[in-house]
């Protein structure tokens, strides 16, 4: 009898079915916490009627140049006298169109923190320490200022770039004016 009851419960359970797995649903990033407050909040399109609306990318930038004290290409001279290295990371298909940056070290962008991290055994030797100012150059300050901030948290707390980088020193060096706050994305 114990196994006819053993057998009834068993029959009395309910089939288990197999319920394929879900892709849970994309949720956008959020803004970064430390964003200023006069940034809008929200990261989708906005709806009629509603706020503006920051992609993720802008929010990053907005918070790398938080931190940044940004040098004018007017500036970027008297920078280089006082001392501060220069480091042009556009790749080399940029600067065979465009020219080279008078006396700025080229560091391509996929190896710079290695370059010139401090505790790197990839370093270039001879930089100088975490106290040297390095102004970072890309085709169109966009980059760049995610780079200078990244190396400040490598503690190179000196790190900065260029506003407008190279383009913006090549319209001042043929005597025209780059309005350096663009709304329109970089160019690839």
């Amino acid at each position: 009898m114990g196994e006819q009851a053993r057998t009834r419960v068993s029959a009395q359970k309910p089939a288990q079915t197999r319920v394929p797995a879900q892709k849970p649903a994309r949720v956008p990033p959020q803004m970064p916490a430390q964003l200023s407050p006069q940034m809008p909040a929200q990261l989708s399109p906005p709806q009629p009627g509603g706020t503006a609306w920051i992609s993720a990318v802008d929010a990053l930038l907005a918070q790398a140049r938080l931190g940044l004290d940004r040098v004018a290409p007017a500036d970027l001279l008297a920078e280089m006298d006082a001392g501060a290295l220069v480091v042009d990371t556009r790749p080399a298909a940029q600067r065979a169109r465009d020219g080279k940056l008078p006396g700025a070290l080229v560091i391509d962008r996929n190896v710079l923190e290695w370059r010139l991290d401090p505790t790197s055994p990839h370093r270039i030797p001879g930089l100088g320490g975490r106290e040297r100012r390095i102004i970072v150059v890309c085709n169109e300050g966009y980059a760049s200022s995610l780079a200078a901030a990244t190396l400040r948290q490598l503690d190179l707390t000196r790190a900065t770039d260029l506003e407008g980088s190279y383009q913006a020193w090549l319209a001042l060096q043929a005597g025209s004016t780059v309005h350096l706050d663009r709304a329109e994305e970089p160019a690839p």
